[in-house]
């Protein structure tokens, strides 16, 4: 008997020791863990939106793409508000698609009747776009978080194999990881709490019968704690100018605080505009005139400058409208019009004449101005009325980037070969070192025509 006892000590004893070599956390999460995939029966998932299969194969929900039926979704049939949600997902071929609803609802009546899902979708991206773990606002918004916006992360989805996909949605702010990659984070103003989704997307009939598999879906609702971001990935704030706990963290503050015109001054006065300008709502907007360059309230200009940096800024155009957002503007060129500066263009492109003008469409939206037409493609582009967002980025090793609504539109190395070549042949030819300065205001330009902007925040880059 005292053997015995002997024995149960030292085997209590090491499971003692054992436990306390496991961190508190990881004790504490699996306790929290609840399965809404019991690996036998679809109980509390129900189809909708579409007609293509859902079935149970080796203990994995296997969907199957099915050609001429529109986007198809297995739905819980409870809703959730904050959760910690891990799976594990699979896509057959490379052509494919596929993505987790979250918080997300159903219009009954889309879709002929067969239901619509609308609402924050992770995707699950296998083609060489690689945008897996980005964030989609399916059937509404659009595209929030594409993987343009961290490049870092294209890399962690695995072609053929099983991927492990973790959201966690807590109060208004959504991070995604994949394969344990931090992927995207976004902070939203809408939809606190809706269902689940798995989604069987719409496919060309060549893709017909290809498989999408989930497995090991679990989920936490309490004592849920978010898990830190790295500092340089970039954040997509949808509350208006405002600034996250994570972005102050990041180095990131505001140009625009919403209510005043502190930080920003006319370019004609050194004042801020008494007209032409205002301010209202969380909106600074120029108001429209006669459509030409400075000629009612004027450019107006950071009181500050700078040199690497990593600009935002959302604007709404009016029809026809045309304005920009100019950095490293200098003031030391001489002209009547606008002030000189490299310049993200802002322009209705469908109805304003200057989209036809300069060389091969580089005076488009998000173009560099007459120098680099931006990205063609229709995709990330908003109807008019619509609020778009803005990036500039500007390393200090002098890389530019101009981003549309998260997609990535113009590149180029300020100062280059190839820099220099394009401006010899611009309407900047004759400013000499035109883009080239070491630092510069922010300019938002007067250009006759109404155009709002707000959520200006800048992060200086070293």
């Amino acid at each position: 008997m005292k053997k015995l006892n002997a024995i149960v000590k030292i085997v209590t004893t090491a499971g003692m020791m054992l436990a306390l070599m496991v961190p508190s956390s990881a004790q504490t999460s699996d306790a929290n863990w609840k399965n809404l995939f019991n690996g036998k029966t679809l109980d509390g998932w129900k189809a909708v939106g579409g007609k293509a299969p859902y079935t149970i194969e080796d203990g994995v929900i296997v969907g199957r793409m099915t050609k001429g039926t529109p986007n198809s979704f297995l739905i819980t049939e409870k809703e959730y508000g904050d959760f910690i949600l891990e799976l594990d997902v699979k896509l057959e071929g490379n052509q494919t698609n596929s993505g987790v609803q979250t918080r997300s609802h159903i219009d009954p009546a889309g879709n002929n009747g067969l239901g619509r899902v609308y609402g924050r979708q992770v995707e699950i991206d296998p083609t060489s776009r690689a945008w897996a773990g980005g964030i989609y606002d399916e059937a509404r918004r659009l595209w929030l978080y594409p993987l343009d916006l961290n490049p870092k992360a294209k890399t962690a989805y695995k072609s053929e194999q099983y991927n492990h996909v973790r959201i966690e949605a807590i109060g208004d702010e959504m991070r995604t990881f994949l394969n344990g990659v931090p992927t995207a984070f976004v902070i939203d103003t809408i939809d606190r709490e809706g269902f689940i989704g798995l989604q069987v997307h719409s496919i060309p009939d060549e893709l017909d019968g290809k498989k999408v598999y989930f497995k090991n879906v679990r989920i936490q609702t309490e004592n849920l704690k978010p898990t830190s971001f790295p500092k340089d990935i970039y954040i997509v704030n949808l509350k208006e100018n405002d600034l996250s706990v994570a972005e102050k963290k990041a180095g990131v503050s505001l140009l625009f605080d919403g209510k005043t015109s502190k930080g920003w001054k006319g370019v004609k006065t050194g004042a801020f505009p008494e007209k032409g300008w205002t301010i209202s709502d969380g909106i600074i907007k120029v108001e429209k005139s006669d459509g030409a360059e400075s000629t009612n309230g004027g450019d107006i200009i950071t009181q500050e400058q700078f040199a690497a940096f990593d600009l935002s800024f959302e604007f709404k155009l009016t029809e026809g409208a045309n304005s920009g957002v100019k950095y490293f503007v200098t003031l030391k060129e001489q002209t009547k019009g606008s002030a000189i500066g490299l310049e993200y263009q802002v322009l209705d492109d469908e109805r304003h004449p200057d989209a036809k003008l300069g060389r091969d469409g580089n005076r488009t939206l998000a173009s560099l101005y007459d120098l680099i037409t931006s990205n063609r493609n229709k995709r990330p582009r908003r109807q008019i009325g619509v609020w778009n967002r803005g990036r500039i980025v500007v390393t200090p090793d002098n890389k530019v980037e101009h981003y549309l609504n998260g997609e990535l539109m113009v590149t180029y190395q300020r100062g280059s070969k190839e820099f220099k070549d394009i401006v010899a042949i611009s309407k900047y030819k004759d400013w000499e070192n035109f883009g080239e300065a070491e630092k510069g205001h922010i300019l938002l330009q007067d250009h006759g025509d109404q155009v709002s902007f707000r959520s200006i925040k800048i992060k200086k880059l070293k």
